[in-house]
């Protein structure tokens, strides 16, 4: 077969994407010209992070002021599969960024623990495993690579050396600039960062671990005190590359059984195989295997951190705020790296108000990680979900997925108080879409939310998880019935059954979240009619028609011009009258079309300056007054009992109307169920009006 792959293949791609110097040794010689020659080499680990984020490319989002990290926005790595959606989640990475940036020019956050707090499934774990992905990735990279050493030919200089143990690999993967005594290091530091152009200064005062230190020792005695010949003769300087599996820079630190928690998994233990050849006490029979050992030199990452009891918890004081760790019977060996935390809510809450644990909370950087506020975001994590799984041969309809994250943001946020603006005006108004009928100051309404709430906005609710399990079993459910598509209305069924059976979600707040879930099924039901509306009505030729005049009147009306009549040709006024029969359809009131018209008009200005022709369809708001008008014009010559009454209906004119349906997304089947649920409504409605 001409697309198989063969062995030689995959070989020759494989040793392409690693690093060519992988398996080279150097001399401290040739790392002393690198450091002068590329200074970034030797940086630590949180101005390594910081510069990893920037290298996989940034974006500017300037209403939010926030940046976007296209790491997390973008995933190039994985072709998208990975990618993190909502305003909410690129406000927690751009401020957990800034914590480590500013870590990285010795500002203090490079001594705390970045601790991610948030309710479960709010994309907290999935991003830090995102940051280990491409810490990884980024050291194989020659902008991210990093340098260790090891010792060579012990057994020619140590009498007592295990033979076994002629080479021995810097434990803690320590950087070779630590072999240098700090003074005439700091020489060496000093003369780095005059050559170096970044934020930040390059700074080591690390002391070798207590493995290294005996060699260093034992070697200086050996040559009378020869630095040179001790790193000429014992010392290879090789490459350094993140791997999690191999516990090498990326450790992951997960709780255990509170009864079986041992300090030792955090700082190392004895190595008992080497205690008969060396002894107990001796710096070379302990085993460099704690997971803050294995993280040196890249990311720490503790899962669910704060289930850990309080005592094992002491470990992190020193490992943050000293940089060093305690082993037992052991000197303080230091330690570099950038030590995140995970955390729920509820763990979260008893340590915080407990007065022990005062100087861990005090070496704590809290970044909240919330739910996703913007329900067309939040249906985008489920189009991720669908789009990365073998998802059967089936049609999801327009508005499904909405509408389902806007069930979800709806239990995550404060209802607003004073009932001037409903819960899904909020939701709606969080989502970027401008209320016609009332005035919906988004900043209020987040500030009324943050002083009502315990934590903020967000920090609770119905989980992404469980969303997205409901469309999975509706999606199943579908298919099992023979139905190629995935509506709206199976889906609310689906959430509704299963709510109670959820165990993340309190008893107390089922009869909140069946009242959302009612308040969801009406606004799909409006969405609905708006779409069966449209392919009653729909006329693409005469909204561009209407568009052209409207702006002409209102382009008229701001200059205080007249306009040529189609007809008869003469100069009048604007025809106020059409004016505001395209604006009422928004519900815009008498005093505030000026404000509208100005918007359409800067708008259009804006558009011509950039060199595009007007299209009504660009503009949502235009848009949307446009086809109402369209149908008040033309739902007269509509049969309507035709849509109650299906054998009133010909074929003909039903396969128009389906059609119509298919060309706005809808399936076939779809395109039937939805003009059966809406149709039904538009014709009662408007046959209650003729009456």
């Amino acid at each position: 077969m001409s697309d198989m792959e063969t062995l030689e293949e995959l070989s020759k791609e494989y040793r392409s994407s690693i690093p060519a110097d992988l398996r080279e040794t150097r001399t401290f010689d040739w790392y002393l010209e690198e450091l002068y020659e590329h200074p970034r080499i030797a940086r630590n680990a949180h101005q390594r992070v910081a510069d990893m984020f920037d290298f996989y490319g940034t974006e500017y989002d300037e209403d939010a002021g926030v940046v976007e990290y296209l790491l997390a926005s973008e995933d190039p790595l994985n072709g998208g599969e990975n990618t993190f959606y909502g305003r909410s989640i690129h406000e927690s990475i751009h401020e957990f960024v800034n914590k480590v940036k500013s870590g990285a020019r010795g500002l203090g956050p490079e001594k705390r623990i970045k601790l991610l707090l948030g309710p479960v499934g709010s994309g907290k774990s999935e991003f830090d495993r995102q940051v280990r992905t491409y810490f990884e990735d980024y050291t194989l990279r020659d902008d991210g690579r990093m340098y260790t050493f090891r010792w060579t030919n012990l057994c020619d200089v140590i009498r007592d050396q295990d033979p076994a143990d002629d080479v021995v690999r810097s434990p803690m993967n320590q950087d070779p600039l630590v072999l240098v005594p700090q003074e005439q290091r700091d020489r060496v530091l000093e003369g780095m960062n005059e050559r170096h152009d970044a934020p930040y200064t390059i700074r080591n005062e690390q002391s070798l671990d207590p493995a290294s230190e005996f060699y260093m020792d034992r070697l200086l005695e050996h040559y009378d005190d020869d630095l040179q010949q001790v790193l000429e003769n014992h010392v290879e300087v090789i490459r350094l590359v993140a791997d999690e599996n191999k516990r090498q820079c990326v450790e992951t630190f997960e709780p255990k059984d509170k009864k079986n928690q041992d300090e030792t998994e955090l700082t190392g233990d004895v190595n008992y195989s080497k205690i008969a050849v060396y002894g107990e006490s001796d710096p070379r029979a302990f085993d460099y295997s704690g997971a803050f050992c294995n993280a040196n030199r890249g990311i720490f990452s503790g899962e669910e951190l704060l289930k850990l009891q309080r005592e094992f918890l002491y470990d992190f004081l020193h490992a943050t705020q000293e940089q060093t760790i305690k082993p037992k019977n052991n000197p303080r060996i230091d330690i570099d790296q950038v030590i995140v935390g995970r955390t729920n809510m509820p763990e979260y809450r008893d340590k915080k108000g407990d007065e022990k644990m005062e100087a861990f909370n005090d070496r704590t950087k809290r970044i909240d990680f919330p739910y996703v506020l913007q329900y067309e975001e939040e249906a985008r994590i489920y189009e991720k979900m669908l789009r990365n799984a073998d998802v059967p041969d089936i049609h999801v309809e327009p508005h499904t997925l909405e509408m389902a994250g806007l069930f979800g943001v709806l239990t995550r946020i404060e209802e607003p108080d004073g009932g001037q603006v409903s819960v899904v005006q909020k939701a709606k108004a969080y989502n970027g879409e401008v209320d016609e009928a009332d005035d919906v100051d988004v900043k209020k309404l987040r500030e009324e939310a943050a002083e009502t709430t315990d934590l903020g906005e967000g920090m609770d609710g119905v989980s992404p998880r469980f969303i997205g399990d409901e469309i999975a079993e509706a999606i199943m459910d579908s298919m099992h019935r023979g139905r190629r598509f995935l509506s709206p209305l199976t889906t609310f069924n689906h959430l509704e059954e299963n709510l109670e059976n959820h165990g993340s979600i309190p008893e107390e707040n089922f009869e909140t979240y069946y009242r959302y879930l009612e308040l969801v099924r009406e606004e799909y039901k409006e969405r609905a009619i708006e779409d069966v509306r449209h392919a009653l009505a729909y006329d693409v030729d005469e909204i561009q028609r209407q568009g052209e005049k409207y702006m002409d009147h209102v382009m008229a009306y701001i200059d205080d011009d007249t306009v040529e009549d189609d007809i008869t040709g003469r100069e009048q006024d604007p025809d106020e009258k059409f004016l505001r029969d395209v604006e009422e359809k928004l519900n815009i009131p008498e005093d505030r079309k000026d404000d509208f018209r100005q918007e359409v008009s800067n708008w259009v200005s804006r558009r011509a300056r950039e060199g595009t022709s007007f299209n009504p369809q660009d503009n949502d708001r235009l848009r949307r007054a446009l086809e109402r008008k369209l149908w008040e014009d033309k739902k007269h010559n509509i049969n309507f009992s035709a849509l109650v009454s299906s054998g009133e209906m010909d074929d003909d004119q039903r396969s128009s109307w389906i059609q119509a349906l298919t060309d706005q997304h809808y399936s076939e089947d779809g395109a039937k169920e939805v003009l059966e649920f809406a149709g039904a409504e538009v014709a009662k409605t408007e046959m209650e009006g003729d009456d």
